[in-house]
Formats: C-alpha cells, structure tokens, sequence
C-alpha cells in the first residue's frame, strides 16, 4: 500500500502515507485554497437564498494558474465566442470556486483527522465521496503546479524532460512533486475503476 490507493470495501481507497508526505499534502491543499480564495457567505441580515443567485465575475482571472483552473468555456478568438465565455463564466464560476474550495477543505480536514503511527506516517482512508474530493483537488493541484512550472502538453513527464532535472535546478521540488502527486492520483483513478 505505501505509495499507492488501494480499494477499501464500500467503495473507497487508502494509502499509506510518511509524516513528510502528509505536511507536503496538507501544504500544498492550504496554498490552493489560499490562490482559490474564500468563500462568499451571506452578510449577516442578508437572505441566504440570494447568495445561491450571485453572478461571479465575468473577465477570465489575470492569474495564470487561476486561468487554468476557470479556463474560458468557449476560446477567445472572436468577439461573440468571448461574450458568450463571460456569460457562462459569470452564472457558473462561483460554483465551480465553491466545488474545488470543497475538494480541497475535503482533503485538509482528512489528512488532520489522521492518527499517526510510531514512525509518523499514518494510513489515510478514504470514503467514496472523499476520494471524488480527492481526485478533483489532486488535479487542480497538478493544474496549478504545472502552471507555474509552465509544463505544456509538448513537454510535460511523457518525454521524461521532468525526470532528467538536474538537483540543481530550482524548479525540481516542485517538479517532484508534480509528479508524486499525478502518481498519487493515477493509483486513485486506478483503484476507484477496478
């Protein structure tokens, strides 16, 4: 199990994770909830139901990794095809914040419910929900990460350049963990289809 989801009855996945591992997990979860941002809650006085009716913003974000996890919904290569992405923006990216903000609290709050073992690590199980919070926050993680490391579908880990880094390279703890985390979510996508 170490290193790798296996499946748990009723349609969840465990694995089993050192001490090092859960603090980068945990980290990396905080700092995209922190780049997400937090969440709108009504003002107090403020009916809750007009929340659910907010129109979000409707300019893509200037941020490159934001970009990427609210991509446009339709190009942005003629006028009528960018109006009709703000339109969709505008009614579906507070949703769309509100889900991966989920994913990733999902993850934080599982990972401090861990009760370490002797050596630190602890085995981290998941139910079926969890996992599908899980795999959305493993991919906004590797979304954001390959964003700032500005991998393309040219060059990411398929040709191996990722692997070859020299230590020197100041990118190569993120790249590590770049790929630690497509591997994590590779064996969850695996373990959730058997």
């Amino acid at each position: 199990m170490a290193g790798h989801f296996e499946a748990t009855p009723g349609g969840g996945a465990a694995v089993a994770l050192d001490e090092v591992e859960i603090a980068i997990l945990r980290s990396l979860a905080v700092q995209l909830l922190e780049l997400i941002g937090p969440g709108d809650e009504p003002a107090e006085g403020e009916d809750p139901l007009a929340a659910l009716f907010a129109e979000g913003p409707s300019e893509p974000p200037s941020d490159p990794a934001l970009a990427r996890l609210f991509p446009e919904a339709y190009g942005d290569d003629d006028g009528e095809l960018r109006a009709a992405s703000a339109e969709f923006r505008r009614f579906t990216e507070n949703d769309l914040r509100t889900r991966k903000r989920d994913d990733a609290l999902a993850v934080v709050r599982t990972l401090d419910g861990l009760s370490p073992a002797g050596d630190g690590g602890a085995v981290l199980t998941l139910t079926a929900q969890e996992c599908r919070n899980w795999l959305g926050s493993l991919n906004d993680l590797r979304l954001t990460i390959g964003t700032r490391l500005e991998v393309s579908d040219e060059d990411g880990a398929e040709d191996g350049s990722l692997y070859r880094l020299p230590d020197s390279d100041p990118r190569k703890p993120m790249v590590m963990a770049y790929l630690w985390l497509g591997a994590l979510q590779e064996t969850l996508i695996e373990t959730l289809m058997s």
